[in-house]
């Protein structure tokens, strides 16, 4: 095999491998979707069984929600009142900006200078929901979601989230005790994930929302292969989330933090098919042409071939029998 094209395949494979190490969680996620975790709908009592009652109930009753202030908006009133309603016996806590702020000011004082750091008020939004759940435990919901039953059952599972498609896990529900590791790792990897990634909605989902928090689910399980059970955390799949009448959720129109950015990503998603083609078109164009560029200039000799200019290729040169006499050395022979 000429040398040319065992270099051009050997830098190749080192640049896939490199690739396919630094995405190799984001990878996971397409593949692994909580099966071994699932909270199955045979073990989930009926709306008005009378199992209910005799569950452990290890998470406190407690329901977090947040928004900018405790003036909500009429089209979220009704979800949230559904949740009221249903659980009367629930302590019920709103988390204003301002309350979000004191509250981690005066609990988690070393995360104050990352939390007022973050350009989006969703990203702030995103994290106090993490603190609020590691601190005092319960169930947070957002208000685009809408009780349709009774959070009881799922007061038995020391830490549970919703699965989301077309990967990983969401963070619009989400239960936990007081202190559950999961969420003690989620608040502490918080500030390395402080990154912007010039699309707002990429910088959101992969600095503090559901992007995010997949990638610390993956960390997480990958840490603690066989957990023990109060140390598991638990998958609500869509069926048992909102899709049908004995489901605890209903979901309502939000996503009210989006922007002009978002409206590319989803016709990316709708796309997907099309620009694999297009990118793998792109790639191999690449490919074909530093291949050729590799061959035709930098490792074959002579002048024909190389199209370096005359004062860089001056500079490679050897000392020939000890003499002051040097010649150029071609890059093939270094």
């Amino acid at each position: 095999m000429r040398k040319s094209v065992l270099i051009f395949l050997v830098t190749n494979i080192l640049i896939v491998a490199l690739l396919v190490h630094s995405l190799w969680v984001l990878i996971t996620l397409l593949f692994v979707n909580g099966s071994e975790d699932q909270i199955s709908r045979a073990e989930l009592p009926a709306p008005n069984s009378n199992v209910i009652s005799s569950r452990p109930q290890l998470i406190p009753k407690i329901i977090h929600q947040t928004y900018i202030n405790e003036s909500i908006p009429a089209h979220w009133q009704g979800p949230q009142q559904s949740c009221l309603d249903l659980h009367p016996d629930y302590e019920y806590k709103l988390w204003t900006d301002k309350k979000s702020r004191e509250f981690i000011s005066t609990e988690y004082p070393w995360f104050l200078e990352t939390f007022d750091g973050y350009e989006f008020p969703i990203q702030r939004a995103d994290a106090i929901r993490y603190f609020v759940l590691a601190h005092f435990g319960g169930i947070y919901i957002d208000l685009d979601d809408g009780c349709n039953r009774s959070l009881d059952p799922l007061l038995a599972y020391s830490a549970w989230v919703r699965r989301t498609t077309p990967t990983g896990i969401s963070n619009d529900v989400m239960g936990a005790v007081p202190r559950h590791p999961f969420f003690l790792k989620a608040i502490d990897s918080l500030p390395d994930y402080n990154r912007n990634w010039v699309m707002p909605y990429i910088t959101v989902m992969a600095s503090t929302g559901p992007l995010f928090l997949s990638i610390i689910w993956r960390h997480y399980n990958s840490a603690t292969p066989s957990p023990l059970e109060n140390d598991r955390v638990r998958v609500l799949f869509p069926d048992e989330y909102n899709n049908h009448p004995w489901s605890f959720f209903t979901h309502h129109r939000g996503s009210s933090w989006h922007g002009s950015d978002v409206r590319l990503i989803f016709w990316m998603g709708h796309h997907w098919a099309l620009l694999t083609f297009m990118g793998c078109l792109v790639s191999f164009t690449v490919i074909f042409f530093v291949w050729w560029f590799c061959n035709r200039t930098v490792l074959k000799g002579g002048r024909k071939t190389s199209f370096l200019p005359e004062g860089i290729r001056s500079v490679i040169y050897r000392s020939v029998s000890g003499k002051k006499d040097y010649e150029l050395v071609d890059r093939h022979e270094v």
